[in-house]
């Protein structure tokens, strides 16, 4: 299998090597150079025609695009340890949290990154007071977070690490990085934060 990536910070491809990195898979990595436009050549579109990482090559040609897929299709090939849950109702309620951490903290994340941050204003047309205004909506995420977390659970799903944390602290740093201060008064979520920062697929 062959990934075709970016480097740090991009979140997504920072998705697919936490959890092999929890599975103890070593991937064969392409770095595609996004700021040179590698991602849009002939030749990554022949992989995937949206143009962007990360995607993973089978040996037979195959390419699985979208983080969570490729992601769910490397659980399936190593199920220990599990991070889209064993039993139906796990796996049910991974995918709720999934859902809802790429709703409520990938959007106004992605919006803040495309309107307000000066390395995406030649990208596009920017409206900064609307992609400022997505400070706010994080926030109102964040403190959501925070009250859920408050009962003691260690995870996202309790006791168990899975895909959860690793949707939801792949986009909450990046946020950091670009600028939006998600962390700034959250003790809950920065506990949490601290105990998948200690963690050895943290920094694959």
């Amino acid at each position: 299998m062959k990934l075709y990536s970016a480097p740090s910070p991009a979140p997504n491809p920072r998705r697919v090597r936490m959890a092999a990195a929890e599975k103890g898979v070593s991937l064969d990595e392409v770095l595609l150079d996004l700021r040179r436009g590698e991602h849009k050549a002939p030749e990554h579109l022949a992989r995937n025609p949206l143009g962007q990482v990360p995607v993973l090559e089978l040996d037979d040609g195959t390419t699985i695009s979208e983080t969570v897929s490729i992601c769910r299709y490397l659980d399936a090939l190593h199920p220990q340890p599990p991070l889209f849950g064993q039993a139906p109702l796990e796996q049910a309620l991974v995918d709720m949290w999934i859902r809802r951490i790429e709703i409520q903290f990938g959007e106004p994340t992605k919006m803040f990154w495309r309107h307000a941050h000066p390395a995406t204003a030649a990208l596009l047309t920017q409206y900064q007071d609307y992609g400022a205004s997505n400070r706010e909506l994080l926030g109102r995420s964040m403190a959501w977070l925070d009250r859920e977390l408050a009962d003691g659970r260690a995870f996202i799903m309790g006791d168990d690490y899975s895909m959860a944390d690793i949707a939801a602290v792949t986009i909450i740093d990046f946020a950091a990085l670009i600028g939006m201060e998600p962390m700034a008064e959250w003790e809950n979520v920065a506990a949490w934060h601290g105990r998948v920062a200690g963690r050895a697929s943290y920094s694959a």
